[in-house]
């Protein structure tokens, strides 16, 4: 899908402003500033993302070009209760060369929304291919060409960044990423704090299963292990997050519209939540090479990683989370004219995995 930037996108005449803005911001002292090839992902509401190419002469006359992807905070519309564009590219900044982190570069961070109408973040574009999620890149697209060495590869790839994200013990990331501290509270306390404000503004907008979702909230809090551990939490982690090589390597992980720190686990439950939403909530089977969740677990393990009780306890926390987001994104599908049936089957298969945790998990020997 590719169109020129108009209204409802970054707004009309953006091009015209970039084009004046962009030189001094990313190519200062250059002369013969052009942009070109604008496109845009068919994807997101978290967001407004676009594809543009840059070119220049520098100050020695060398032409110079660059592939850039211009992320900016959504202004019509919010998934999150407190949408933050710069942010998100302050993390990457904060990620990019540590060990087996792989981040995008970013080339500039504007706050001031009278740019282009809300805040945005420009970085290079990473040359790579990013599974899909609609539809699950267990059924379709790219992955299902690749040989099951070469998804096995690519899977094995994904785990091992997450376990290195989960090493990182930079204070300075974990002060900037850590929920706003209370004196005394753990990060499963302020994670679940915040989940709990998130619980309160999305209520209005639980169009499927308000009722379940209650009850999971009520066990996600009386049930919450005594940790004391902090990592780095990505909040989405998963392989449609991930940007990969020709050779299966990592090259870029994205979206991190929901960072914060907490026990690892939170990362992991979210992870093997999204590959069960992804694949058997939606009768799919695993393609050859990809574990399942308990060799997923293992694997993590395997590479360093550490599991603390019971991963199903993380695993609904991370089905609730999704399906506040879910009921949030079916409420401005419908609204944007998708059918309403359509829309509502997004919350609807995540409420079931909530369901399907509460059970496993049988606090108390009663739901």
């Amino acid at each position: 899908m590719t169109y020129t930037p108009s209204r409802g996108d970054l707004g009309d005449g953006a091009h015209e402003v970039l084009n004046s803005w962009l030189p001094e911001h990313i190519a200062p002292g250059s002369s013969d500033f052009e942009i070109s090839d604008f496109s845009a992902p068919d994807a997101g509401y978290s967001g407004k993302t676009v594809f543009l190419t840059a070119t220049w002469t520098d100050a020695t006359g060398t032409r110079q070009e660059a592939d850039l992807v211009l992320r900016m905070q959504a202004a019509d519309h919010q998934l999150f209760t407190t949408p933050d564009a710069p942010r998100q590219a302050e993390i990457m900044q904060r990620l990019g060369g540590m060990a087996g982190i792989a981040v995008p570069e970013i080339m500039w961070i504007e706050h001031d929304p009278s740019v282009l109408g809300a805040p945005f973040y420009l970085m290079r574009r990473v040359t790579g291919r990013t599974p899909s999620d609609v539809p699950s890149w267990h059924k379709r697209g790219w992955t299902t060409e690749l040989s099951p060495e070469q998804r096995g590869l690519l899977y094995d790839n994904a785990i091992q960044s997450l376990v290195a994200l989960h090493r990182i013990d930079d204070p300075d990331v974990l002060e900037f990423l850590r929920a706003d501290p209370a004196t005394g509270a753990t990060a499963l306390d302020r994670y679940l704090d915040n989940l709990g404000k998130w619980f309160e503004w999305a209520r209005a907008d639980l169009v499927v299963g308000p009722e379940t979702l209650a009850r999971a909230f009520d066990v996600i809090l009386t049930e919450a292990p005594a940790t004391a551990r902090e990592a780095v939490v990505w909040g989405d982690a998963r392989v449609g997050n991930m940007s990969f090589a020709d050779d299966m390597s990592v090259a870029a992980l994205f979206d991190w519209e929901t960072a914060t720190t907490g026990p690892p686990e939170i990362d992991l439950g979210w992870w093997l939540m999204f590959e069960e939403f992804l694949c058997e909530a939606m009768g799919f089977s695993r393609p050859p090479g990809v574990l399942d969740s308990d060799e997923t677990a293992r694997r993590y393990v395997e590479l360093g990683g550490r599991v603390d009780g019971d991963i199903t306890y993380y695993k609904l926390v991370a089905a609730f989370v999704l399906s506040l987001i879910n009921n949030r994104l079916a409420v401005l599908l419908a609204r944007d004219g998708l059918d309403v049936e359509v829309a509502h089957s997004y919350p609807t298969t995540v409420v079931g995995l909530v369901d399907r945790y509460l059970t496993e998990l049988n606090p108390g020997g009663s739901r």
